[in-house]
C-alpha cells in the first residue's frame, strides 16, 4: 500500500456538498482507502479568477493501485459526479487531483507528481497541512507546513477560510 494526497475542489452548485459527495464515493472505492481528511475550506479562485469561490479539502488515502490507475479512477469518478468538460482552470463541478504518491516522482504527459504548483497554491498547502504538516516535498525537501509558512509570509497565494461545517 502506498499513501497518497488526494486534492478536492468544487465550485459550481452544492460546493460543500459535492465536496462531501466525493469523500463519500472515494471511500467506496474498495482500492482507495480514505483516512484522514482536511477541513473544507473556502477559496478565491486561481489562475482564471472571474468565477465562483471554490470549496476545497484535502484527504490521505492508501491504495495499491499505480499512479495512472488511481488517476483513471479518480477521473471516473469525477465524471459519475457529474463533471462537465470546461476550461482549464475554469470551473467545475467536482475536481479531484493526486497531489502526492508516496514520496515518487512522476513526470508523464498526462500525469505529474507532486501536482505541479503545489507550492504556490494555499488551497492545497493550508488543507494538506491541517493534517500532514510534517509531510516533506519530494522534490523541494521542505515540509508542507514550510511551504504554507512561505507562502504566507510573502503574502501571496488566494485567500482560503475553512469552513465551520
Amino acid at each position: 500500500m502506498v499513501r497518497c494526497y488526494l486534492g478536492l475542489g468544487s465550485n459550481i452548485d452544492d460546493r460543500v456538498g459535492m465536496v462531501a459527495r466525493a469523500f463519500t464515493c472515494l471511500g467506496s472505492q474498495g482500492d482507495v482507502v480514505v483516512g484522514r481528511r482536511s477541513s473544507m475550506y473556502a477559496c478565491h479562485p486561481w489562475g482564471y479568477t472571474d468565477q465562483e469561490d471554490f470549496v476545497n479539502a484535502v484527504c490521505e488515502v492508501d491504495t495499491h493501485l499505480e499512479p495512472g490507475e488511481l488517476l483513471r479512477r479518480l477521473k471516473n469518478l469525477e465524471k459519475g459526479l457529474g463533471r462537465k468538460p470546461s476550461f482549464r482552470w475554469g470551473p467545475r463541478e467536482i475536481d479531484l487531483d493526486i497531489l502526492f504518491y508516496g514520496d515518487s516522482i512522476v513526470k508523464e504527459r498526462l500525469l505529474k507528481i507532486p501536482h505541479p504548483l503545489i507550492c504556490e497554491r494555499m488551497f492545497v498547502l493550508a488543507p494538506l497541512a491541517e493534517i500532514a504538516p510534517g509531510l516533506v516535498h519530494p522534490e523541494t525537501g521542505l515540509k508542507i507546513q514550510e511551504h504554507l509558512e512561505r507562502i504566507e509570509s510573502r503574502g501571496e497565494g488566494v485567500k482560503c477560510q475553512s469552513l465551520d461545517i
